[in-house]
């Protein structure tokens, strides 16, 4: 059984979470709590492409901030 995520016509958004988090998720399906669309509605690889282009460190903002804090 294919995946219905793998069907390059369907539509998704790039949502992101507090911690700066991205993550795909389905146009047709409700946006979690916690959880602010970014960008789209668009098809799989400009999404993809949004999220290359701005989750450039993968590690939590909290993290972020705590190395930040024991650097100054």
């Amino acid at each position: 059984m294919a995946d219905r995520h793998d069907d390059q016509e369907d539509r998704f958004v790039i949502v992101i979470n507090h911690e700066e988090q991205y993550a795909l998720w389905p146009d047709y399906a409700a946006v979690p709590n916690g959880w602010t669309v970014v960008f789209g509605p668009d098809s799989k690889p400009p999404c993809l492409e949004y999220v290359k282009q701005n989750w450039t460190d993968m590690s939590p903002k909290s993290l972020r901030e705590a190395v930040a804090a024991r650097l100054h």
